[in-house]
């Protein structure tokens, strides 16, 4: 029988896609006086009992919930585990109200974020770019919001926010904020450095959802 933990552990993975074994051991066993132990003994058992899959071809091993269609070796696999660490560094600085990994709120070729995020009551969009992107690459996708913005879909349109290493030179004419940072830590860091405080707006009423 499936204990609460072990149910956790599942409904993240399928929730992320892909977890690697030390991102679990924080996330679940972080209370234990060994974690990592502890997690590996509790995945060797759900993979065993058919509940969750793994693949080897990373290090540490990463794990998939049980219907998870993803190659073992799919360059897909980076693109999560990024998602996922961008997760862990969120919650460090607070109450993370959703976090939704690739929502589909639209026809195929609209917007596609990387994350819909509800922080501080404040509604983001994250895209996780670690792939470097040319500048017309970038203004591609941020047109695909401009045009996601004018459906009319969500009330107040969430803030964009993407994270890279790689500066690119946007238009700043959008109709909803756009912010760049390298990490989620240098924007709050920003934020406060120019004493601002990230602006609250309400929750974004979603008239239209496809799940993912």
């Amino acid at each position: 029988m499936l204990t609460t933990r072990d149910k956790a552990i599942i409904k993240d993975l399928n929730k992320f896609r892909v977890m690697d074994r030390n991102s679990i051991a924080e996330l679940h066993f972080s209370n234990l006086k060994n974690p990592i132990l502890s997690t590996n003994n509790v995945l060797l058992r759900l993979l065993r009992d058919g509940q969750i899959q793994r693949s080897t071809e990373f290090t540490p091993y990463v794990y998939f919930g049980p219907n998870v269609q993803i190659k073992k070796n799919s360059q897909k696999i980076s693109h999560f585990l990024a998602i996922l660490n961008t997760y862990k560094e969120i919650r460090k600085h607070g109450h993370i109200q959703t976090f939704l990994v690739e929502p589909k709120y639209s026809k195929k070729g609209c917007a596609e974020p990387d994350v819909f995020l509800k922080f501080r009551n404040t509604g983001f969009f994250i895209e996780v770019q670690k792939t470097l992107y040319s500048d017309k690459l970038m203004q591609g996708k941020m047109d695909r919001y401009l045009e996601f913005y004018q459906l009319n879909i969500m009330d107040p349109f969430p803030h964009v926010l993407i994270l890279s290493d790689q500066r690119y030179a946007i238009d700043d004419e959008y109709p909803f904020k756009v912010f760049q940072s390298e990490s989620f830590t240098d924007f709050i860091n920003t934020l406060k450095g120019n004493n601002k405080v990230v602006p609250q707006i309400k929750q974004p009423s979603i008239k239209r959802v496809v799940n993912s």
